[in-house]
């Protein structure tokens, strides 16, 4: 394993980790990615394994795969019949994989496969370590960017923490904690964003390393307007899960700041807004309770 500038030697001990790579009509890349995965972890102090799981290609993602599991001993690959989302082939690897801590990696090429080792070392004082693409080299599509902006911002907003990359699709965590929010966890690309926020909320802790990424091999998958909207809906809904009065507080001071306003508006002028007063005042006062309760409830099963 490499020495990191400044990091000084990666230790080597008892170093245990499963290595997922979800792939989905990957045949031009997905070969490339495996071997440089296996080569970067190829050392005798490290007990590894990769699991690549074809969420249902229809290309010769399958027949590289299988090429692939021949040679490479370290190598399981899994096989969905349909293409069920990318969350559902991290689900499928975590089921079967055999050790505490997994790192997932795309199959694109588009993160630094070097770096897996400084993940892996990092990983033996954190909960997770998150390969943030925050350094001036991260080639983001462009189009991609003002959603990224608005879901981070959304997403830190609702959670009150800070979160330099919510859905880097590179890093490495433990698994049990994750298993027990496995109900949890979409089938879709919104697997890394549920699961940084599921981690915030337990209080594990979190390191983010700066990385690179580069430009993809082949089609993306991602789709900007559904799957931007898909993310927003996924994050309210899974904050209502984990601390609601994040959404109803709020939501709750809003109409009843309304309210104030048009109160103080019909006292001023006259009458007026009278109707519209008491609706909007009800509607912050049920909001509030409502968040009360959903919170009181959340505790109470928790």
């Amino acid at each position: 394993m490499q020495r990191s500038p400044g990091d000084g030697e990666v230790r080597r001990e008892d170093i245990q980790v499963s290595v997922v790579v979800p792939v989905f009509n990957e045949q031009d890349s997905i070969r490339a990615t495996i071997e440089a995965v296996n080569r970067v972890l190829d050392d005798p102090g490290l007990n590894y394994e990769i699991i690549a799981v074809d969420d249902g290609s229809t290309d010769g993602t399958w027949r590289e795969l299988t090429e692939l599991k021949a040679r490479i001993p370290h190598l399981a690959a899994l096989r969905h019949e349909n293409n069920l989302g990318y969350g559902a082939a991290i689900k499928t690897a975590l089921s079967r994989s055999r050790f505490d801590r997994v790192l997932i990696i795309d199959a694109d090429q588009t993160y630094p496969v070097e770096d897996i080792p400084l993940l892996v070392d990092r990983a033996r004082d954190y909960d997770m370590v998150v390969g943030s693409r925050t350094t001036q080299d991260a080639r983001i599509p462009w189009i991609r960017k003002p959603a990224k902006l608005l879901l981070k911002w959304l997403a830190q907003f609702l959670s009150g923490r800070k979160i330099p990359d919510l859905n880097s699709g590179f890093r490495i965590f433990k698994k049990d904690p994750a298993l027990k929010h496995v109900h949890v966890f979409p089938d879709g690309f919104s697997f890394t964003s549920t699961l940084t926020l599921l981690w915030l909320h337990d209080g594990r802790s979190i390191h983010y390393v700066p990385i690179d990424y580069f430009k993809r091999q082949g089609k993306s998958k991602i789709r900007p307007l559904r799957d931007t909207f898909n993310f927003v809906q996924l994050i309210i809904r899974t904050i209502l899960y984990v601390n609601p009065l994040r959404i109803f507080v709020p939501a709750s001071f809003f109409f009843l700041g309304i309210s104030s306003l048009l109160f103080l508006i019909r006292v001023i002028f006259g009458p007026a807004f009278l109707a519209t007063t008491i609706i909007t005042f009800v509607c912050g006062f049920q909001l509030l309770v409502v968040g009360m309760l959903a919170d009181l409830i959340d505790k109470r099963l928790r």
